[in-house]
């Protein structure tokens, strides 16, 4: 059974359409031929995913998201910590309303898990266009 969970760390904020989000992230992962067995949303301030991301990448800045896969052979599981922070401010930097902006980077974050890498400019074009491909799929 798919489980798609929703935790906050040091944060809150109302996450609207859970179960439509659940939904969606569940479509995106059987289009690209996969099954999520366990995802876990982790919703954070940019000094907690700092932390995160000096302790675990040895990397000293911020960013909006850091994704852990788990080792699961029936499907696809993982950790994915988001600043809520970080996505508003980069809502208000490309001129998008934060809930588009906070799904692009929770889409994001599954594609990690799904396989798709952004360290190059032909990746990151990849990513983009399967981002722009997933949010064009919500119904909500």
């Amino acid at each position: 059974m798919s489980k798609v969970l929703f935790h906050f760390e040091d944060i809150s904020f109302a996450l609207k359409e859970r179960t439509d989000l659940k939904k969606w992230l569940n479509i995106t992962a059987k289009k690209e031929k996969k099954k999520i067995s366990c995802l876990n949303y982790i919703f954070c301030s940019d000094h907690y995913l700092l932390e995160i991301n000096k302790q675990y990448l040895n990397h000293h800045y911020f960013t909006d998201v850091i994704t852990f896969p788990m080792d699961d052979p029936e499907g696809v599981s993982g950790d994915i910590f988001i600043s809520y922070d970080t996505v508003k401010d980069n809502a208000k930097s490309f001129k998008q309303n934060t809930k588009d902006e906070l799904h692009r980077v929770m889409v994001h974050g599954l594609l990690h898990l799904l396989g798709y890498k952004d360290k190059n400019p032909e990746q990151q074009k990849v990513m983009k266009s399967k981002e722009d491909f997933y949010l064009s799929l919500r119904a909500f």
